[in-house]
């Protein structure tokens, strides 16, 4: 996916559910608004409007119409907190479903973004993106 185009729903949700092996499309977009609604809660003003932009209009409205969050939650809290919101989730499975919907929130930012996205984030969201950075 090419930097600064809007990412299509239809695309958008086919590489989540792809990543996420998911059975179907609802399970894929079930994902996909609760892990958005989660991180729009922990990225603030040109960071999260520039990422917004960048993704399918109903996933951007849920990113910039956040759950609210006291404080930004360290990674495994950002995992436990997906898997209490997807219903019959572990947090194996919120792992699984934390990581198909930002690699793919990732592919659709590109590399700058992604880079600013991380500076907003606590230390090991790089992981959750599926974009490891070298420590």
């Amino acid at each position: 996916m090419a930097a600064n185009v809007t990412v299509r729903r239809e695309a958008f949700l086919d590489r989540v559910k792809e990543r996420g092996e998911y059975g179907t499309e609802q399970e894929a977009e079930r994902a996909a608004r609760v892990v958005l609604a989660l991180l729009g809660a922990h990225l603030v003003g040109e960071v999260r409007a520039r990422l917004a932009a960048r993704l399918p209009e109903g996933f951007a409205l849920i990113l910039l119409n956040p759950l609210q969050s006291a404080e930004p939650l360290p990674p495994e809290r950002f995992v436990r907190a997906t898997a209490a919101w997807i219903e019959g989730a572990t947090e194996q499975t919120a792992v699984w479903d934390v990581s198909a919907v930002l690699s793919t929130a990732a592919d659709a930012a590109g590399d700058d973004l992604l880079g600013q996205i991380l500076l907003q984030l606590p230390a090991g969201y790089d992981l959750l993106f599926g974009r490891p950075r070298p420590t």
